[in-house]
C-alpha cells in the first residue's frame, strides 16, 4: 500500500476569499487577554481548519497585522474574520445579547467534562479561551452558559493554550 503525501493542491482546500464568503457555521472563538502573538496565530490557524466565523481578540491580545501571529496563522488572519475588544466581559455579554451559548473552556466547580459534552444542531457558541497563567477572568467564567473542562490524566495542571483550541474547536466542528 502507497501512503505518498498529497500536494497542497491536491487537498480541495477552499481560498481565503471563499472562506470568507461561505455560510457561517455558527461557532466563534474568544481570545480573553492572550499574551503570546504566536499563541495567537495558532488560534486562527486552527480557528481556519475548524471553520470558524470570527475571533475576538479581547484585552492584550496582539492583532493582525503582525509578523509573530502570522509565522504561527501561516496566512489563516487573512481568510478567519477577526475584531479587536477592550473588554472581554463586554464581548461576551454582545454575543449573548447576539443569540450565542457562551462557553467557557476553564477548570472550575461544576464544569462539564468535554467527553460529556454534545453540541446542539441549530445553537451558536461562542467559545472563550484564557490567558496562558490566569486562564479566563473569573467575571467572563460566571457570565458563562457552560463551562468546559479537557480531562487530563497527567501531572500537569493545564494545556497550552494554543492546544486547548484544536482539543475543543474539534467538538465543535460542522
Amino acid at each position: 500500500m502507497s501512503h505518498r503525501k498529497l500536494l497542497n493542491s491536491e487537498l480541495g482546500r477552499v481560498s481565503p476569499d471563499e472562506y470568507r464568503r461561505r455560510q457561517p457555521g455558527g461557532v466563534v472563538v474568544v481570545l480573553d487577554n492572550i499574551r503570546s502573538a504566536h499563541n495567537v496565530g495558532s488560534a486562527f490557524r486552527t480557528a481556519d481548519a475548524f471553520g470558524v466565523d470570527r475571533i475576538y481578540l479581547c484585552g492584550i491580545c496582539a492583532c493582525p497585522p503582525s509578523a509573530e501571529i502570522h509565522k504561527s496563522a501561516l496566512g489563516a488572519e487573512q481568510s478567519v474574520a477577526w475584531e479587536h475588544c477592550d473588554d472581554t466581559l463586554a464581548a461576551v455579554e454582545n454575543l449573548r445579547a447576539q443569540g450565542y451559548v457562551i462557553v467557557c473552556v476553564e477548570q472550575t466547580e461544576g464544569a462539564v467534562s468535554l467527553e460529556d459534552f454534545v453540541k446542539e444542531d441549530g445553537r451558536r457558541y461562542a467559545v472563550v479561551f484564557g490567558n496562558e497563567v490566569d486562564g479566563v477572568q473569573q467575571s467572563v467564567a460566571d457570565a458563562s452558559d457552560i463551562v468546559l473542562e479537557i480531562p487530563q490524566w497527567g501531572t500537569k495542571h493545564s494545556l497550552n493554550v494554543s492546544v486547548a483550541v484544536g482539543v475543543i474547536l474539534w467538538h465543535f466542528r460542522p
